[in-house]
């Protein structure tokens, strides 16, 4: 087995098993472990990432660039503070996980998450909202891997990032609500929250699939110049092909 298909299924291992075994104890276990969870699971999305440089370090402007958009990502979620529910930073994450792979998108989707936490309450719910919001930068890239999602496709890209955030991420945000809020899970109490939770993902979609048309392919363009300039990340193969 070479090193790409090893790293990947270290990957999915990490994505799919890893992390929501991690939450799943820490809801177990009770509320006063969030921040030793939000810790572990840093760490652990950080090894998929550090995994695909380990023939090469990543360079200073790789680590910067994925702070930057993680930056960005937070800013557009704070900046929002007093609209309820109306939150740019799930189209940032996307776009960055579009420019610059799966798992710069789920660091700066997870990093991005704990970071605005700060402002809008650290608390149980934050390494769920880690792992969640993650895996939108995580999914948003592999389907621009597939080319569909690209910035040369605005409508569509920005179509399938809102219906993404109805159908996938808002859902889940939902799950996890319903597993912090409620220690004994049923069919009542689910559909109580799923529904009260439609409206909020609609409006969570609707201003992804805004972000992700006005802002895709500028700050695409931008960060794929970055990236073949400095040669970085999947960027740097173009650049030695050219």
């Amino acid at each position: 087995m070479n090193s790409n298909k090893r790293t990947t299924l270290i990957e999915i291992l990490i994505i799919i098993i890893l992390i929501p075994v991690v939450l799943l104890i820490s809801w177990k276990v009770g509320d006063r472990q969030y921040y030793l969870t939000s810790v572990i699971v840093m760490i652990l999305i950080m090894i998929p990432f550090f995994l695909r440089f380990e023939r090469r370090s990543p360079s200073a402007r790789e680590l910067v660039t994925i702070a930057v958009m993680a930056a960005i990502a937070t800013v557009a979620r704070a900046a929002f503070v007093m609209v309820p529910h109306f939150s740019p930073m799930s189209g940032v994450v996307m776009i960055a996980g579009i420019a610059l792979g799966p798992e710069a998108g789920f660091v700066i989707g997870a990093l991005t998450a704990f970071a605005s936490n700060f402002v809008f309450g650290q608390g149980p719910w934050t390494p769920w909202q880690m792992f969640i919001y993650g895996l939108a930068g995580f999914i948003a890239a592999l389907l621009a891997k597939k080319g569909i999602m690209s910035e040369k496709h605005r409508i569509r890209t920005a179509l399938i990032g809102g219906l993404l955030i109805l159908c996938v991420i808002g859902p889940l945000l939902d799950t996890a609500t319903l597993f912090l809020e409620s220690m004994m899970v049923n069919n009542l109490s689910a559909k109580a929250i799923y529904l009260s939770g439609l409206p909020v993902n609609a409006i969570h979609g609707a201003v992804t699939c805004v972000t992700l048309f006005v802002l895709c392919k500028p700050i695409k363009e931008k960060l794929d110049r970055i990236k073949i300039k400095y040669g970085m990340m999947e960027g740097s193969n173009k650049n030695h092909e050219i």
